[in-house]
């Protein structure tokens, strides 16, 4: 692997596990402000209406709606940068390296939701969140995997991140194909319109990122209010940024905004998010609260699905001799890093935010994803402590 892949993983790779470690104190506070006589505050700020309006066009939501459909935008724009670059020119550019990760996140993704339809079989109320527990926190499980340091190889990180990428891949179309609301023409028109003007300037070699935003702005704004979740023009704006530029210098106007957003999105827009939606209630938590199928399903989901689905499928393409395993790593390890990948915090929530108009729902999914992932994490990393050794 050359130099620069190498250095650019491991800068990705520290930022992402520092991340986890905010995003985590991040729901911590938002556990104890769910928990305290701050519980009223913390909910009322939620739902403060804000309004923006431009003449007689305008946005009108509360709090956490701005934070789920606006800031989590700029996430997805970030999560659609990472994307496009490493499978033009990184990790997920070539058949042998996109086989293996790929593999794994399409059983990651199926088992879960397998698991979380049987469990609310009887419960169509429930059916709806089936996606929520198909989907791998990147900030959070590199984030623990950071807590062992030298101990597990770098191409098991590596490995990791383009599992939770494609997991990230597979939660955009799953969002654009089945949790749209009704669809607005003239809006859907518009936003088409925005979509041929970024075409129009990536071919014509514009590589001025302002002009991108600028436009990027007004297709969100499209989007929204389209009925396709608004989070989605942010992916459509990445895919349009170029990566090289025209000057001999080889600037990179993807690389030079996903440089500049990475440390806003993972120290900013993260743990917004987090504090805006990880707050679980645990007044009046009984055995049947736990056992309820929304909540019982998605904590099984992830702690099971996914350890299931991503070791499952990555030891069969191992033994048909189609890949091999990452570079350092033995079985024990790739069994912990699957168990890893059952931390799906950010996006699973997300994703029980747009499966349920029920706000009443939404607590079961949060303490679905609360339980399914602290037990992802705490076993997954006690495993890879047993597994691995402080290198001489």
């Amino acid at each position: 692997m050359p130099k620069r892949l190498v250095q650019a993983a491991r800068d990705f790779l520290r930022l992402e596990a520092a991340a986890g470690i905010v995003l985590f104190g991040a729901a911590v506070l938002a556990v104890i402000a769910s928990n305290s006589p701050l519980s009223g505050l913390y909910d009322h700020i939620l739902e403060m209406p804000l309004r923006v309006t431009l003449g007689a066009f305008g946005v009108d939501k509360p709090l956490v709606l701005w934070i789920n459909d606006g800031l989590m935008a700029v996430f997805f724009l970030l999560v659609g940068l990472e994307i496009k670059r490493e499978i033009l020119d990184g990790e997920l550019s070539t058949p042998a390296q996109i086989a293996l990760p790929a593999v794994a996140a399409l059983g990651g993704m199926a088992v879960p939701a397998a698991i979380y339809v049987m469990i609310n079989w009887q419960h169509p109320a429930g059916l709806a969140g089936w996606a929520i527990p198909s989907a791998t926190d990147i900030a959070f499980s590199l984030g623990v995997l950071s807590l062992l340091g030298s101990r597990v190889p770098l191409s098991l990180k590596i490995f990791l991140t383009a599992v939770a990428i494609y997991d990230d891949l597979g939660a955009i179309v799953i969002i654009a194909l089945f949790y749209t609301d009704h669809l607005s023409l003239l809006a859907l028109s518009l936003a088409g319109g925005a979509i041929l003007v970024l075409t129009a300037l990536n071919l014509a070699g514009v590589t001025r990122i302002a002009a991108y935003v600028i436009c990027g702005i007004a297709l969100w704004l499209f989007v929204l209010k389209s009925g396709v979740h608004a989070t989605l023009a942010g992916v459509a704006l990445a895919l349009a940024i170029p990566l090289r530029g025209r000057d001999e210098e080889g600037h990179s106007p993807l690389r030079h905004l996903e440089y500049v957003l990475h440390p806003w999105v993972a120290f900013g827009v993260l743990p917004i998010f987090g504090v805006a939606n990880a707050g679980v209630s645990f007044g009046g938590m009984s055995p049947a609260r736990l056992m309820e199928p929304v909540t019982l399903g998605t904590a099984l989901g992830l702690f099971l699905g996914k350890q299931i689905g991503i070791f499952g499928s990555t030891w069969m393409l191992i033994k048909l001799k189609l890949a091999r395993l990452p570079e350092g790593a033995t079985w024990g390890m790739l069994y912990g890093v699957a168990l890893l990948c059952g931390i799906g915090f950010t996006m699973s929530l997300f994703i029980g935010t747009l499966a349920f108009d029920d706000a009443a729902m939404f607590e079961p999914v949060r303490l679905g994803v609360v339980i399914g992932s602290l037990a992802a994490a705490s076993c997954g990393y006690l495993l890879l402590r047993l597994v691995t050794k402080v290198p001489a």
